[in-house]
């Protein structure tokens, strides 16, 4: 390149400029420029997003309620899926699989014979196949169980009381740095926030002393771990005590007992559908999401950073500007800074959809991608999860009222990588040139004419790995129209 000027648009049809090749280029290949003036081929892999990215699987006929969903990171593409339905509002458990970009489920297996106050499910992270479920049985107590997955097919332990009084609010999660360690919360008769260590052995389960995070009435409890401290947790909840505030308190687990900081409020004003969870990629960051009474109901997440048995809360940043319920929100562990959020979307024609939104977490603030649909009919109590053995890939349980089916659905978050930026695209070489060479690149404003199978008069994208189609979704970058079936007009404002 002899002159600046031999990169801006002219009359002419063609605009080659000879480059210096930085590794091999095949012919009507696609390049970037570097800062030192050399041409690059564009590349990158992974997957766009695709948010659903499969169709809705059913896993029970008829209205179900309360559905928790939890991966298990030992058995790869395998979930299960906690809810109240069927026959007398059973608590049941069904077993996925996720092949591809679809899901299918086992026979359901039934936990608790008595309609079901509210259930919570969770894997033990060190334990392959073996997960806790905790639930309200009837109008008498709390009690728990061991399941055993093997294939499509579940195994239960005895039932295990952990609170002899009828208990609401029920959470479980499980310690990622101590083997058959769990917390349980609950809020008691007494209107008390409550929880207790859990210890699983074989499929037997014993609880150490109970502790109170808050003295009055929680509600919506949510629990995450800090993956990267052991031993330390976090509990956000609704405070009814205190004017329906949005509160979080850390945990610290010493053997089989718990203790808890100074609670913290997240939000001043009536935070409902609380859920959290823990960045496995940052030591002591989480996310806490929520409806904001005291901003018109929208959904809005904090990030909170903990330090010591405190923490300190970020502004609030809202990823939906509408009514919003019933959410759950986790971390990709696989993804640094990527985060998902399904969420009961605001009525459209009266009828309530269920949506999906991703979040990129830096420090402390949050942007978020474009809203996405999963279910387009009458649809509520999501429960989202990322699969820890596909990138990017996570799984949302819920109930379809509107089909009147208990459903889950696949969603794929962006993956890729590439050297492609909004702004680097050059042009396409006009033949092959080898590494250090130097040979001639057709660059915007001119024609390149050495492309195939084009569809005259259609706009087309480069894609993060270098290929021309007409799909236009981020990261493509726009470079033309066809002007015949191998020729593109490459557009100087790409």
């Amino acid at each position: 390149m002899s002159n600046l000027s031999d990169l801006l648009p002219s009359g002419a049809g063609g605009k080659q400029v000879d480059f210096v090749a930085s590794g091999t280029l095949s012919n009507g290949q696609t390049v970037i420029l570097n800062t030192n003036g050399t041409v690059t081929a564009i590349t990158g892999s992974g997957s766009a997003e695709s948010i659903p990215s499969g169709s809705v699987s059913s896993f029970q006929s008829g209205v179900i309620y309360r559905t928790c969903v939890s991966m298990d990171p030992n058995n790869a593409n395998k979930f299960i899926i906690a809810y109240a339905g069927g026959t007398g509002d059973y608590g049941r458990i069904v077993v996925g699989t996720i092949s591809g970009n679809s899901i299918s489920f086992g026979s359901d297996y039934v936990f608790s014979s008595v309609e079901n106050n509210g259930s919570w499910v969770a894997f033990d992270p060190n334990t392959a196949g073996k997960f806790v479920v905790v639930y309200g049985a009837g109008a008498s107590q709390a009690n728990s169980k061991v399941g055993t997955v093997s294939g499509t097919s579940i195994s239960y332990g005895s039932a295990v009381t952990f609170n002899s009084a009828k208990s609401r609010e029920l959470c479980i999660a499980f310690d990622p740095n101590n083997a058959n360690k769990f917390v349980v919360t609950y809020s008691d008769l007494d209107a008390a926030g409550r929880s207790k260590v859990g210890t699983v052995s074989g499929t037997s389960i014993s609880y150490g002393s109970e502790a109170t995070f808050e003295n009055a009435d929680s509600v919506f409890n949510s629990i995450a771990f800090d993956p990267n401290t052991a031993n330390k947790f976090v509990v956000s909840y609704k405070d009814a005590g205190n004017s329906n505030k949005g509160t979080s308190v850390v945990g610290v687990i010493s053997s089989t007992s718990i203790s808890y900081g100074t609670p913290v409020i997240f939000n001043n004003a009536v935070s409902q559908y609380v859920d959290s969870s823990f960045d496995p990629n940052t030591a002591n960051k989480f996310v806490v999401a929520y409806y904001d009474g005291g901003n018109g109901s929208y959904g809005t997440c904090n990030i909170g950073t903990v330090n010591g048995t405190t923490m300190s809360f970020a502004s609030k940043f809202v990823f939906n500007s509408a009514v919003t319920d019933r959410l759950s929100v986790d971390y990709d562990p696989n993804n640094n800074g990527k985060l998902a959020i399904a969420f009961r979307d605001a009525p459209n024609a009266g009828v309530y959809p269920l949506s999906a939104i991703v979040g990129t977490v830096s420090g402390t603030s949050i942007t978020y991608g474009s809203k996405s649909t999963l279910e387009s009919t009458e649809s509520t109590y999501p429960s989202l999860f990322f699969n820890p053995n596909t990138s990017g890939q996570f799984v949302t349980g819920f109930s379809s009222a509107g089909n009147s089916i208990g459903a889950a659905v696949l969603g794929q978050i962006s993956t890729i990588s590439t050297n492609l930026t909004a702004t680097n695209f050059i042009g396409v070489t006009d033949a092959a040139i080898a590494n250090s060479a130097t040979g001639s690149v057709t660059i915007k404003g001119g024609t390149t004419t050495n492309l195939s199978s084009l569809t005259v008069n259609s706009v087309y994208y480069v894609q993060a790995n270098g290929t021309i189609s007409t799909v236009s979704s981020a990261p493509a970058v726009r470079i033309g129209r066809a002007l015949s079936s191998t020729s593109i007009n490459l557009e100087f404002t790409a």
